[in-house]
């Protein structure tokens, strides 16, 4: 039964990615009626919001947007970065609305910021498990297979927790994002039902991630601690 739902969300989530991948496309060759680049919009929307400490820079890739607590740094992709669409300015807007909930210590954030590095352990930790059970496998049992099966599903709830907790952190981005926009008159009516669009398009990637992370922890935890 797990199989099947983690299967179905594997589907779902292809295809919210495939529509997604289609309405970043769409929006990118849609021209913003102000012509502001992505840059330009990130920059006026950090100074309407009087963060003057963080930088907006290009980086390399598509999609690969994002902002960065450590360095205070907006990345914008190139098309983004230089872009002067719909899509451009629905991006940059999303990502400063993380420069602002930083800026102003949105909860939600300082709590997924704090999980990084025990994400990161719990990675470290899972792979390890992982090859030690496979070892096992061929008859050099390094560590007990209950011991490998609790760390494993410790180690999946740290992640289901980390995706969970994501999502107030991406729809309030966009949130935001578009309550500005609105209110600078950076978009006219039909544009701004299409940023609405786009980053809608994109919050459900991780509702998707989340469920999807939801699924697999349960499947470890029935693999694992089913019998118990």
């Amino acid at each position: 039964m797990f199989i099947v739902l983690v299967v179905g969300i594997m589907i779902i989530s292809w295809a919210v990615q495939s529509s997604l991948k289609r309405k970043f496309k769409k929006y990118s060759q849609v021209g913003l009626q102000m012509g502001l680049s992505g840059k330009e919009v990130a920059e006026l929307m950090l100074r309407d919001n009087g963060i003057d400490d963080v930088k907006v820079v290009s980086v390399q890739g598509r999609l690969t947007d994002h902002y960065n607590p450590m360095d205070k740094t907006v990345n914008l992709s190139p098309e983004v970065y230089s872009g002067r669409s719909v899509m451009a300015t629905a991006v940059a807007a999303h990502e400063c609305g993380h420069a602002v909930q930083h800026a102003t210590a949105y909860a939600p954030l300082k709590m997924r910021s704090a999980l990084v590095p025990i994400q990161n352990a719990s990675g470290r930790l899972m792979n390890f498990m992982f090859m030690a059970l496979l070892i096992g496998s061929l008859g050099m049992q390094l560590i007990p297979m209950e011991i490998a099966g609790i760390a494993i599903v410790g180690a999946y709830a740290v992640f289901t927790l980390f995706a969970f907790i994501t999502l107030p952190v991406e729809y309030d981005a966009t949130k935001r994002a578009l309550a500005w926009i609105d209110q600078r008159n950076i978009v006219n009516g039909p544009e701004h039902d299409m940023a609405t669009d786009a980053l809608n398009a994109a919050a459900k990637t991780y509702l998707v991630a989340a469920l999807g992370s939801l699924a697999m922890l349960l499947y470890y935890a029935m693999a694992f601690l089913g019998n118990d």
